[in-house]
């Protein structure tokens, strides 16, 4: 049985497939066709959804793509439609923005965009350009042209409404609080059958006892196989109700990233820590999907073009695991073992990622190359971290890339061939020349394997040129020119 709230609406459903998605629950069981399936993969944005939470004490409003989250996930939380935003007889005030500004044509994707864009206006304390353009990132218009779009966004953001969520919001809290409890919650029908833990006590039991099931954490990859696959996922633990799986904390040597934290969580948690891992946050996919995927996601999907593995290998992360009450930490670079293939045992579970706060003497720089900016996957995902001594000799080198093997992995070769030399960009041409000796990478869709080689080289050249500072001067003259 689950529990939560569809708008004002509670409901309470006692028989639900965990393989059902929010989307096909909204058109199917609910009859509420203004939520649009455009991909069925988390791409198009035409199915966004706004789900509400509690958070010390206060509403907190995400997106969310629909077609992606299980309906699982709707314990304890307000779920929000197009269908729900009109204010008595009248528009709310963002649909009345794209009105407006005429930000919709065919209007099949207006929904989606529609629902973006009051979660930014709930989100947002005025009109900020950036802010708005990750906001949309996750939702594609073939008609528009985005820019009266943007518009209808500033004027939304310029002209904010009090509106019924905001006169409700004590209620809901109230009402959502109360759904709130530690016991274990299953959902099951056709077969399939999901539990939804509370604890980690809970779930280390579970485990054990089921091995054999899938872990759900945000659901961004594994719903694929429903999706896209049509798969069927017979048993599922829900981990998203564990709270213990979300705390993060940064102390003198270290940040501990708990495994079900967010990667927008994490994207503000590492902002002012690593700015340039955050800076890649931005790039992960789109702000639906990174309210919804996790660090620890990420990392257990042993994915060879995973966006997060190859910094946190330069940045010499490790794993805490759990296996009923037992602990064990394992470096990140132990953690895959080939595609998709990972070092966790029967029952096992990532519990915490720990990085090593990055000193004064080390420089850290990620990068990412893809197809289009926006939400896409990496051709090339490359991380280097290097520490100098005081006679600017390199003491220590950290390269990953993301993209060039069967799964992340370190440049081995390259990494020799830097340590005990100066960072000039002599030593960076034999630190590439090594770096065929590391890598075989394949030809796919994507890259051709000399374009991905070449790509690599490249980035390693860029991270000497930002040491330097000639990438500073570069991109300050591309702008002044």
């Amino acid at each position: 049985m689950i529990q939560f709230l569809l708008n004002q609406t509670l409901v309470t459903e006692h028989a639900l497939d965990p393989n059902l998605t929010v989307l096909n629950y909204l058109r199917q069981n609910q009859r509420r066709s203004g939520t649009k399936e455009g991909c069925a993969s988390g791409d198009c944005g035409a199915c966004t959804v706004t789900l509400g939470r509690v958070e010390k004490g206060e509403m907190v409003y995400e997106t969310a793509n629909s077609c992606l989250t299980f309906v699982s996930s709707l314990q304890g939380k307000q779920l929000i439609t197009v269908e729900d935003l009109r204010q008595g007889d009248k528009l709310h005030s963002v649909q009345q923005a794209m009105v407006e500004c005429h930000g919709s044509q065919c209007g099949f994707c207006t929904p989606g965009f529609v629902m973006s864009l009051f979660t930014l206006q709930k989100n947002s304390s005025g009109w900020q350009h950036k802010e708005a353009e990750q906001a949309l990132a996750g939702n594609l218009c073939r008609c528009t042209g985005y820019r009266p779009i943007v518009d209808a966004a500033r004027k939304a953001c310029e002209n904010r409404e009090e509106d019924s969520f905001h006169q409700q919001a004590a209620l809901t809290v109230k009402r959502l609080t109360a759904l709130k409890n530690g016991e274990l919650q299953t959902l099951t029908l056709n077969g399939n059958a999901c539990f939804i833990p509370k604890t980690v006590a809970q779930l280390s039991l579970l485990l054990k006892d089921n091995p054999e099931a899938k872990l759900l954490a945000g659901g961004t990859d594994l719903a694929l196989r429903v999706t896209q696959q049509y798969q069927s996922l017979p048993l599922v633990i829900a981990l998203e109700q564990i709270d213990e799986l979300k705390v993060c904390q940064i102390n003198e040597h270290e940040i501990v990233l708990g495994a079900g934290a967010s990667l927008h969580h994490c994207y503000q948690l590492l902002a002012e820590e690593i700015p340039a891992f955050s800076a890649m946050l931005e790039r992960f996919a789109s702000l639906q999907i990174r309210h919804q995927g996790t660090l620890g996601g990420n990392i257990a999907n042993g994915s060879p073009i995973g966006d997060t593995p190859p910094m946190l290998l330069a940045l010499n992360a490790t794993l805490e695991l759990q296996q009923g009450k037992t602990l064990r930490r394992l470096p990140l670079e132990k953690f895959f073992l080939a595609y998709r293939k990972t070092a966790l045992r029967k029952g096992e579970f990532i519990r915490n990622i720990i990085i090593p706060k990055v000193t004064t003497s080390q420089t850290f720089q990620a990068w990412k190359v893809s197809k289009r900016r926006e939400d896409d996957i990496s051709a090339v995902f490359a991380a280097f971290m290097m520490e100098t001594d005081e006679k600017g000799l390199i003491t220590q080198a950290r390269i990953a890339f993301g993209g060039m093997a069967e799964t992340a992995r370190r440049a081995a070769q390259c990494e020799r061939q830097l340590v005990g030399k100066p960072l000039t960009a002599a030593t960076i041409e034999q630190a590439c020349i090594a770096l065929a000796e590391d890598f075989t990478p394949l030809s796919d869709f994507r890259a051709s394997a000399d374009y991905r080689l070449q790509i690599a080289k490249n980035l390693l050249r860029r991270y000497h040129a930002s040491c330097s500072g000639d990438l500073e001067l570069l991109e300050v003259s591309r702008y002044v020119s």
